[in-house]
């Protein structure tokens, strides 16, 4: 008997484009913070999931959810006079 398998994991096991490029690295460096503020919500927000929120816990995710915005404005604001290759908008 003959087994079947295919090659595609060898074929695009060394391929160029499953690497990130420096665009892409660059791109998830200046994302980050917004990231990391991002968890910090959910962590908030995933505490509470099991009880009943306390007044501590409803400040917490307000703090967490005000980093968010302050995050994700800034690198709107960072991010605003850059263009995209391509000429895409």
């Amino acid at each position: 008997m003959k087994t079947i398998v295919t090659v595609q994991d060898a074929v695009t096991a060394f391929a160029d484009w499953i690497e990130p490029t420096d665009a892409e690295l660059d791109a998830i460096e200046q994302e980050m913070p917004v990231i990391l503020a991002d968890v910090d919500l959910l962590d908030a927000q995933i505490i509470t999931l099991d009880r009943t929120p306390t007044e501590l816990d409803a400040r917490r995710i307000r703090r967490a959810h005000r980093r968010v915005l302050t995050e994700r404005r800034d690198l709107a604001n960072r991010t605003a006079g850059m263009t995209l290759p391509g000429g895409a908008a």
